[in-house]
């Protein structure tokens, strides 16, 4: 995976448990300043250490820290090098999940080597819509579940989001939401 998404894991840890927390998760796995460098890619294993640690950190499962972490994930990336591209992506959320695979290839673009999953919107009706999750890597259903939940959050959206269907390498999600008004 990429260093943004290590940075955006040692932001989340230290704002929930503090600076003590995340140096000693550091020390741990034996990683430093050179783990964090945004437009790296990292093997998944070292990104997914960093998360099994973090989850001990929390009292949490892995499962539910990568749902918590889709849920930061959102609001990280929307105040820092991609807030700009986020703010074109969509002005509501229906918009912002269809566009999900333009913004990934402009983040795609900025870093060659990139892995990045792909989205469809199989149905679009008021309050519903049915997406396709399509990516090679493995056991990120809970992380993709979070950034829906991030998505939602961010256009002052509330609702449900449900998987409806496993493959190999797809997952159907059905979001049924309401505008907060």
């Amino acid at each position: 995976m990429y260093g943004m998404i290590h940075r955006a894991m040692r932001q989340m840890v230290q704002e929930e448990l503090g600076e003590e927390a995340w140096l000693a998760l550091e020390q741990k796995l034996d990683i430093g300043p050179t783990e964090l460098l945004t437009g790296m890619v990292y093997d998944d294993a070292l990104t997914l250490e960093i998360v099994a640690e973090a989850a001990a950190r929390f009292n949490l499962s892995v499962d539910q820290t990568l749902e918590a972490f889709g849920q930061y994930w959102v609001r990280f990336a929307g105040q820092g090098s991609l807030s700009s591209i986020m703010k074109f992506t969509g002005q509501n959320l229906a918009s912002f999940i269809t566009n999900l695979d333009r913004l990934h290839l402009a983040v795609g673009a900025a870093m060659p080597g990139a892995r990045l999953p792909t989205f469809s919107t199989l149905e679009n009706a008021p309050g519903h819509l049915v997406v396709e999750y399509r990516s090679d890597r493995v056991g990120m259903e809970p992380f993709v579940k979070g950034l829906l939940q991030g998505l939602m959050d961010r256009f002052n959206a509330c609702g449900e989001i449900a998987v409806v269907h496993r493959g190999e390498k797809t997952i159907l999600f059905d979001i049924r939401y309401q505008d907060k008004g």
